[in-house]
Order: C-alpha cells, then sequence, then structure tokens
C-alpha cells in the first residue's frame, strides 16, 4: 500500500482530476456534434490515455529510486496532456462553437492557433523546469535558417496560405477558376487548398499556385449578391430582322419564370456575329446558383426555341447541296395531310369547333399554327390585346386572376381545353394570365385565318356566342359569385354577340 501511494503521489499532479474531468466532457460532447471528426478524435484520446499511463511509469520509477528518469518522463508526459487539452479546446471552438454562431474559419486559423498554444505552452513547461530560454532562442535561429533552405517548395505553399488568409482574396465557399480547374473552394490548408468540382472531383491546389498565377473568383462583386452572367447562343436566318428576334427573346425570357435567373440585371439579347449561313445571337442572363450552370442553360435555351417557334421562326440548318426528287414532294403531301387529320380530330374535340362542317374544319386545321411553350412561360397577359385562340395539345397551364391584392389561381387549364377565344371573337382584351405550369404544346388560331369562315356562314356566330356565354359566366361566378354570374349571364348573350358581329363586320 505504501508503495502505491508512493507511485501515486509522484504521478498524479494535483490537477489530474480537472484535467480528465475535461478531457471526457469535452470529447463526448465533439464525439456527439462532430460525427466527420470522430477518428481524429478517438486517436487524441488515445494519446490521452498513454500520457497517464507514462505518468504511472514515471511514479514506478521514483519508487524504483530512478529519480532522473522519473524527473524526464513525469515533465515530458504533462506537456503532452496539455497538448491533448488545447487539441481537443481548439476543436470544439473552430468546429462547434464558432459555426454555431455561424463564423466560418478556415482550417488554416485553427492549426495555427493551436500550434502557437503548443509553443506557449511547451516554453511556460521549460521556463518552470528552470531551463534558460535565450539559449534556445539562439539555437533555433540557426536551425530556422537550415529548414528554409531546404523546404523553400513547402515553406512557399505554407506562406502562400497564410497569405490568402490575410488578405481576404479567397474564402471558403467561393468558386473560383483555375486553368481549366472550376469549382467550390471547401478547405483552406497550410499547403494547399481544395476545390470541389461540378464533376464530383476535388482538386488539390498548392497554395504556391494562386498565389504565383492568376485566379478568377467567380459570381463575386463586392457589395452584390453571388450571381454570375452566362451566354446562351443561338443562330437565326438572315432573312428575320434582327430587332424582331431580339424583342421576341427578351420579351419570352424577361416574362418567364426560370429557376436561379436572376430578375436584376434583366436577361438581355445581343447580336455578336455574321456567320456564313446565319446571324450568330446570344441570350445574357445571371445565374444564381453557379453549381447548376448547364441546367440552367438548357432551361434558357428551351424558352429560346419555344419563344422562335410561336412566332414562326425556325432556326436555321447547315447548308448543303440538296438533290430534290419527285418522290420528295409525294411524301411531304401525305405528311401533310397527315397532320391535317390530326389536327381536325383536335378540333372536333373542342366545344367551339363541335358544329363546324368537315369543310370547314379542315379550313381552320391547315391554318392553325404551332405554338409551343416551356414551364413558366407566360401565355397570355392580363389586360393584353391579341386576335387570337389557343387549342393545348400536350401539358397543363393555370388561369390567374390579377388583383390589387395579389393573383389568384382560377383553374387549371388541361389538354384538349382552349383558352383566348374572347379576345379573337371579340376583340376584347385578356381578362386573365395563363401560365404554363409545365412544358406546352398549343395550337394558334388567328383571327385573319378565321374570319372567311365566320363570312361564309354568320350563323356561326350565333353558336360560338353560346359557348363564350357559358365560359364567361363560369369565369364571373369565381370573381364575383354565382348570383352575379347568373344575372349576368341573361346580359351577355346579346352584347358579346353584337361585338363578334361588329369585330367580323357582319351588322351590315
Amino acid at each position: 500500500m505504501n508503495a502505491w501511494q508512493e507511485v501515486s503521489s509522484f504521478a498524479w499532479h494535483q490537477d489530474i482530476g480537472y484535467l480528465i474531468g475535461s478531457v471526457v466532457f469535452i470529447g463526448l460532447l465533439l464525439y456527439r456534434l462532430r460525427p466527420a471528426d470522430r477518428r481524429t478524435l478517438i486517436h487524441t484520446l488515445s494519446f490521452f490515455g498513454v500520457c497517464l499511463l507514462g505518468l504511472l511509469i514515471s511514479g514506478i520509477f521514483h519508487s524504483l529510486s530512478l529519480p532522473k528518469a522519473a524527473d524526464i518522463l513525469h515533465e515530458i508526459f504533462i506537456v503532452a496532456e496539455g497538448i491533448v487539452l488545447i487539441r481537443l479546446f481548439g476543436m470544439l471552438v473552430f468546429r462547434v462553437v464558432l459555426p454555431a454562431a455561424r463564423l466560418e474559419t478556415p482550417s488554416i486559423l485553427e492549426d495555427m492557433l493551436v500550434i502557437v498554444g503548443y509553443l506557449i505552452w511547451g516554453m511556460v513547461r521549460l521556463r518552470y523546469a528552470g531551463m534558460d530560454l535565450s539559449g534556445i532562442v539562439t539555437t533555433s535561429a540557426v536551425i530556422t535558417a537550415v529548414i528554409a533552405f531546404s523546404m523553400q517548395d513547402t515553406l512557399g505553399n505554407i506562406l502562400g496560405g497564410l497569405a490568402l488568409e490575410l488578405d481576404n482574396s479567397v474564402q471558403i465557399g467561393d468558386w473560383i477558376k483555375v486553368d481549366d480547374v472550376s469549382g467550390k473552394v471547401v478547405d483552406i490548408r497550410w499547403r494547399s487548398t481544395s476545390v470541389e468540382t461540378r464533376n464530383w472531383e476535388t482538386v488539390v491546389i498548392p497554395n504556391s499556385v494562386l498565389m504565383k498565377s492568376k485566379f478568377t473568383v467567380l459570381g463575386k462583386r463586392t457589395g452584390q449578391a453571388e450571381q454570375w452572367r452566362r451566354w446562351v447562343w443561338f443562330n437565326v436566318d438572315y432573312n428575320i430582322p434582327p430587332a424582331r428576334v431580339i424583342e421576341i427573346v427578351e420579351k419570352a425570357i424577361q416574362s418567364a419564370d426560370i429557376l436561379r435567373v436572376a430578375r436584376e440585371p434583366a436577361p438581355n439579347c445581343v447580336i455578336m456575329d455574321f456567320d456564313k449561313s446565319a446571324a450568330r445571337y446570344a441570350v445574357r442572363y445571371w445565374l444564381t446558383d453557379i453549381a447548376v450552370d448547364d441546367p440552367t442553360d438548357s432551361a434558357v435555351r428551351a424558352h429560346i426555341y419555344a419563344a422562335l417557334q410561336r412566332a414562326g421562326i425556325r432556326l436555321p440548318v447547315p447548308e448543303g447541296n440538296i438533290h430534290i426528287f419527285k418522290e420528295g414532294e409525294k411524301y411531304n403531301e401525305i405528311r401533310l395531310s397527315r397532320e391535317i387529320t390530326r389536327r381536325m380530330k383536335t378540333l372536333r374535340k373542342v366545344d367551339l369547333f363541335r358544329s363546324f362542317s368537315d369543310e370547314e374544319l379542315n379550313t381552320v386545321a391547315g391554318r392553325l399554327k404551332y405554338a409551343p411553350f416551356v414551364r413558366g412561360d407566360i401565355m397570355t397577359k392580363q389586360g393584353a390585346v391579341a386576335h387570337w385562340l389557343y387549342i393545348m395539345t400536350e401539358g397543363e397551364a393555370e388561369v390567374v386572376l390579377e388583383t390589387g391584392r395579389g393573383n389568384k389561381i382560377l383553374s387549371t387549364i388541361q389538354a384538349g381545353s382552349f383558352f383566348g377565344e374572347m379576345g379573337m371573337m371579340t376583340g376584347s382584351p385578356r381578362s386573365t394570365t395563363v401560365i404554363a405550369k409545365t412544358d406546352v404544346e398549343c395550337y394558334r388560331l388567328d383571327k385573319e385565318s378565321f374570319e372567311s369562315i365566320i363570312q361564309s356562314r354568320p350563323s356561326i356566330a350565333d353558336e360560338i356566342t353560346q359557348i363564350l356565354v357559358a365560359r364567361q359566366t363560369e369565369l364571373h361566378s369565381v370573381q364575383d359569385g354565382i348570383a352575379a354570374a347568373q344575372h349576368l349571364h341573361t346580359q351577355a348573350h346579346s352584347e358579346i354577340l353584337y361585338k363578334i358581329k361588329s369585330f367580323f363586320g357582319l351588322l351590315g
């Protein structure tokens, strides 16, 4: 018993209980809150266990009358205990406390302060042991010069990392481009900076490379939100005036709700060059999430394509020598006939055209224009004047009523439905806004294309009026209530019929 007391009294210093309690508490806290650091934590705690064992061995040496060895071992493992506590405290502060306070710090800062803590603790223990530190400082200057000469590259990377942190030129979370590498900065350490690319790769760039060469920080401007200008290129034939192309494309992109495309600055379209067979255009927009560049470019291209298709502008094809045969003309006639038949089947499902004869349907089908929309496109705008209707064949759209108190979704239009009939038949402004809920395929019928039919058979006006009154009553029942809508129904027939005859010149 006396031997054990002699061992423990030498081995365990008076603060050993507080030390063990602190290490265990911080270790459990980190183990719970930092699963990614558990392996490092286990190694640190294992090292602390070795320190406790070393102190116990120093006590045994002391009991065996080996005082010099006991003192050396005891001092070594006390210094090691301090290193463990400094390490755990640094992990707690930089990986738990500061992130909880939303203060993100680079790993290099943690490493620097922890190493400074090690040096201070070591010098305190040396001074406590009675060693003169002035001799160490003189000797360390010579050693430092030798090390600096033999480790120039490594020291260049370390100093580069320190310089990056001090001048704040790049931060964790920034998107940078270095030569052919583009990605997000995820860590800045002593030797290197880690960058995660969109290809699920992690590129390790030596800090000295960043200091010696030029690199670009993407989407970053002082005092502005992170957004990056992108270019989407397309060609259009020379027979289309550039002013018309720019107007159509800008209107489509600026009015559409495209995910990750900034409203300000507004997207714009410019003509960039004259190629051999077509004019070269570009849409410039600002991307709000740099990680999703290609999918957003694709969405913008889809809106450009749909807008040009609606305007009857086809994208050019490569020029070449083409030999046309008579069989090709027959094939085109057959294909056109099949398309007209398919359109007539679609028209027969629409209430507006159920009373039409086959000849009248054939005339309407031949004059329909293909008009696709992309999800988020505004198909019609409340208050706008446009003399055509749309017949939906694919997709869904939302009918939205714009009021002073905000927008209200009235209904959803499914494939097989039509809208915009009041604009085509009476010239009235659009009563609601229609927005593409999915990608939508439509046919568009203009007033001019419909005029010859109603001129040849004026009785169609009365048949169409019945349908228009029913749809208008349904809209007002949502806006004003059922009672008001029924009262309106009794007055609307003659008023709408008059508007139709006046719009198409049938009053004479």
